[in-house]
């Protein structure tokens, strides 16, 4: 890190974003989770609200005992049996921090709670004082701080201070905010609370209108020195704070007076774990972590990238861990762009044949969205079919309630067909092992995406997949009226891609 002063990241990835319906994860994989946030470098995981279930409990008491790095924090309604069991979940952690809190916006005060500010107030009050005589770290959260009236939100966050929090969070709850009056509401409490730097302020903005991250950036450059986020930016609605949206901006922007301690080169892997284990695709155009983040399809954008990266991109991708810029092959590219990927297949041309094969590639790309390497193969005469080249001849799946899916499939490799029959947890499993089987090849199946293209039971599905291998990572795409089989093609057309550069 930077002589920058700290900026504190707080990863709420297994509590927050595990509210996202279906997104729930075992004890295991939260384990999984907690570790590779903590080799990430989050300074705080929030692991859980131990009183919700006994199994939100258990987690909280495997991830103390998992990680040492990070504080471990337990979240608790403002209720003394909410915090004696946060206390007993957080007992192994090597340093453990309650988060209690209450609604302080007229919404929660008057209709949700039923009560009046006074009452809010001793109750927050209460509530702190109890869960300091527990735990060293406390975490305080007014609960709708985005409109909750600033007057009397910084009345309590004194109060919560002299009861013993250390920590004060100010969320956006719903989202409601903009980022003017996000920071100048952290600016106002930094300004009229005379105990304010006895504790540390700390942001947790949602993405109902789509400004989390911004509320987040402009709190932190009004006295937030906490950011409260999630991987991936999942979360309740529309989710929270992404966490390397965030940090990458803070990074980024010389002119930002913090930094973190996060590893930066980690945050692609970290990502893709969260994605896969929670079964939640990142979209393709998502900041930092899209499969779009670093793609170029424009001619004139491919130009600038190939002369200088920094003509179109102010991060390079390997900083957040993703190999390479991708240069992708479109009726938009233009000749710098057909020149690199001729170039990356090693195949040797004349200016003047470079003409000649622009002219047809424009005609090839007319009829298809994307131009592959086998296209360009084709496009230079040379023959796609030599080599390692795949192509799918069988595929028997068999599938059922009270049947182990089991497939078989027939691969044609170097002029010749080799088979497999693999078993799986489910379809896609058992075909995609049974391809793995016949290469012979290691690769990470990194996304795996079905889309319906029309509707109906006879409905086109299109599916993309990525893989890592050879140290790169691969893209594959196919369409099919069956889906396994689109499946299983979107896989050979990725490692078709893989091998064939790997020959060449």
């Amino acid at each position: 890190m930077s002589n920058k002063e700290p900026l504190l990241v707080f990863d709420t990835t297994l509590r927050d974003g595990e509210q996202v319906p279906g997104c729930q994860l075992n004890t295991v994989e939260k384990i999984q989770v907690a570790r590779a946030l903590e080799t990430l470098g989050v300074d705080v995981i929030e692991a859980g609200f131990p009183v919700s279930s006994p199994g939100d409990f258990e987690a909280v008491v495997q991830i103390a005992a998992a990680v040492r790095e990070p504080v471990v924090c337990g979240l608790t309604r403002a209720v003394l049996k909410d915090i004696d069991v946060a206390a007993a979940a957080l007992k192994g952690a090597r340093r453990a921090r309650i988060h209690t809190g209450i609604g302080t916006s007229p919404y929660h005060i008057y209709s949700k709670l039923k009560s009046n500010p006074e009452a809010i107030l001793e109750q927050a009050v209460k509530a702190v004082r109890y869960a300091r005589n527990l735990v060293e770290e406390v975490e305080f959260y007014a609960e709708d701080a985005g409109r909750t009236d600033n007057e009397y939100l910084a009345r309590v966050v004194e109060a919560v201070i002299l009861a013993g929090a250390t920590v004060i969070n100010i969320p956006d709850t719903t989202g409601y905010c903009l980022p003017s009056e996000y920071g100048a509401k952290i600016r106002y409490l930094m300004e009229r609370v005379p105990n304010i730097h006895q504790a540390i302020l700390s942001t947790h903005c949602h993405n109902d209108l789509g400004m989390a991250t911004a509320n987040t950036l402009a709190g932190v450059l009004n006295g937030a020195r906490q950011v409260e986020v999630t991987i991936n930016g999942i979360g309740e609605r529309a989710g929270n704070s992404s966490l390397e949206e965030v940090v990458m901006a803070v990074r980024t922007r010389k002119d930002f007076p913090v930094d973190t301690r996060i590893n930066t080169r980690r945050i692609m892997e970290t990502s893709r774990m969260v994605s896969s284990l929670m079964n939640m695709p990142v979209q393709p155009n998502k900041a930092i972590v899209g499969r779009n983040a670093f793609a170029h399809s424009s001619g004139i954008h491919q130009d600038g990238v190939l002369k200088d990266r920094e003509n179109y991109e102010i991060i390079d991708p390997a900083e957040v861990g993703v190999d390479e810029s991708a240069i992708v092959l479109t009726a938009r590219s233009g000749r710098a762009a057909l020149k690199y990927h001729l170039d990356r297949l090693g195949y040797h041309y004349y200016n003047g044949d470079l003409d000649t094969l622009y002219a047809r590639f424009l005609e090839m790309a007319d009829q298809q969205k994307q131009v592959t390497d086998q296209d360009l193969l084709k496009l230079t005469g040379q023959n796609e079919d030599s080599g390692t080249a795949l192509k799918l001849k069988l595929l028997q799946v068999l599938t059922g309630v009270s049947t182990v899916p089991m497939a078989t499939v027939h691969l044609e490799v170097d002029g010749a067909v080799r088979s497999a029959t693999a078993e799986g947890n489910g379809a896609f499993d058992a075909a995609f092992k049974a391809v793995a089987k016949i290469i012979d090849e290691h690769f990470d199946l990194d996304e795996f995406l079905i889309q319906a293209i029309t509707r109906g039971s006879d409905d086109v599905g299109k599916v993309h997949v990525r893989i890592h291998g050879r140290n790169r990572t691969w893209y594959g795409f196919s369409a099919n009226t069956d889906i396994v089989t689109a499946s299983v093609q979107a896989l050979i057309d990725a490692l078709n891609k893989m091998m064939i550069h790997h020959e060449r």
